[in-house]
């Protein structure tokens, strides 16, 4: 049975801006009220779904959020018209408003956990939405993702969707940002490697002191379960607590993974050699390649600028690997370095692709934050929503309806503009029909 894995990536909305909301983001917060360009955002975004298709991978299209979020605005008490809504909110709580009106949702890696079917107890790709509780303005993400991704793989004979787990912090679930999977094929069983920041219920045990840890030992669990993941499949690996106080606020900002070839720093987990052995023991007879970054050749801090390990590592054909990263890393001199010698060494990477996704990495993303991997068969992919699926007509399409609807220009004080609201619910509207959703939207239904 032929399976493959194909990536889909967020859409940038039309309220993309640097309100620097992120605590323990370094780039979020480092370029907060700044002014934004969200045409350009969703372009850079658009090319680079073009170029990943053009290199022979499936790739999709998820859509973004609706923003602003009026009907949570109503729930908090504010009253009246949109417009007025919007005035009282930018007046009595601006930084409230900049919540409500995140494009956070472009970083799909955060938007659900993904099981494929090769994996689970049911042979259905499992789906989890990410409740994404540690920061307000993601935690108000989760029900309208999961409609979409219902829309976008709908079929209940291969897709099987749950709902977000509960909504506190001692289930905190950063989606894949914090999931990854190894395999020798992508048609084997494979396992999932869940990473995770602390132990909720064990006050006990080891935990970042400066910043939070946002993905719970016992959330991980719980999708593993959710998913029908058996004791062969599912491995739970801590992530170093040291860089998460160092602004490594997800795992995919200091580990990246696909199928025989982890690649990670070299103080990215708590108890490397541990986790190492352990996926040796659940692939036996899978030749493995975990390759560890240096210190003294990536600093911590290089790593974290340049999003070395934020890149995507995709299969262009059997044992043939490429890396997808920001230009960023390319002129940071240690990871552009250790990138050239990266090709050489005897694994399975052998390419490397610059993509210049700089209006999402100066909000604290980059390229690996944009996509969520769904690995498939043929028969899931001629089940999955065909018209979410990126080819030259859709390219086309989705970049005339970007000039049409989006501005080239946004700061924080235009977000309490009713025009703003309007426009960015005409676009939606449009995109609905254009990517096959049906009513998705609060203000749809």
């Amino acid at each position: 049975m032929v399976q493959f894995e194909a990536n889909f990536d967020g859409l940038v909305g039309p309220t993309h801006n640097y309100a620097g909301l992120s605590y323990g983001n370094v780039a979020s917060q480092s370029n907060a009220q700044d002014a934004s360009n969200p045409k350009e955002a969703a372009k850079q975004g658009l090319k680079k779904m073009k170029a990943l298709s053009e290199l022979g991978l499936v790739q999709g299209v998820l859509a973004p959020q609706e923003r602003p979020d009026i009907d949570t605005l109503k729930r908090l008490g504010f009253t009246g018209t949109d417009a007025q809504i919007l005035d009282k909110a930018f007046r009595e709580d601006p930084v409230l408003l900049a919540a409500c009106c995140s494009a956070s949702s472009m970083w799909t890696a955060n938007a659900a956990t993904v099981s494929p079917s090769a994996d689970t107890q049911d042979g259905r790709i499992h789906f989890t939405p990410a409740n994404l509780t540690n920061k307000f303005h993601r935690s108000i993400e989760h029900e309208v993702t999961g409609r979409i991704l219902s829309q976008v793989f709908a079929d209940e004979r291969h897709f099987k969707h749950h709902a977000a787990l509960p909504t506190n912090e001692y289930f905190g679930d950063e989606g894949a940002a914090n999931h990854t999977r190894l395999c020798g094929d992508y048609s084997q069983a494979g396992v999932e490697l869940f990473v995770y920041g602390r132990s909720a219920f064990d006050l006990k045990a080891p935990a970042p002191k400066r910043y939070p840890a946002r993905q719970t030992l016992e959330a991980s669990r719980a999708i593993a379960r959710l998913h029908g993941l058996g004791d062969n499949t599912a491995i739970f690996i801590q992530q170093n607590p040291e860089v998460i106080d160092q602004g490594v606020f997800h795992n995919d900002v200091i580990a990246v993974g696909n199928q025989n070839v982890l690649f990670y720093h070299q103080q990215a987990f708590l108890h490397t050699e541990q986790a190492l052995a352990e996926i040796r023991a659940k692939l036996p007879g899978t030749e493995l390649h975990f390759i560890e970054v240096p210190t003294t050749e990536v600093p911590l801090q290089d790593a974290v600028k340049s999003y070395l390990f934020n890149t995507q590592i995709v299969t262009l054909k059997p044992g043939h690997m490429a890396i997808i990263a920001p230009t960023e890393c390319r002129d940071t001199p240690s990871v552009n370095a250790y990138l050239n010698k990266l090709t050489g060494l005897n694994s399975p990477i052998r390419e490397v692709h610059f993509m210049d996704v700089k209006q999402s990495m100066r909000n604290g993303g980059g390229p690996a934050c944009l996509r969520l991997r769904v690995a498939m068969t043929e028969l899931e992919h001629a089940a999955t929503n065909q018209a979410c699926l990126m080819n030259d007509a859709l390219f086309a399409r989705l970049n005339q309806w970007v000039d049409q609807h989006y501005r080239d220009r946004l700061t924080l004080s235009d977000l309490r503009d009713p025009a703003l609201l309007q426009e960015s619910r005409t676009a939606l509207d449009e995109l609905t029909r254009i990517l096959q959703l049906g009513s998705v939207y609060p203000f749809q239904r």
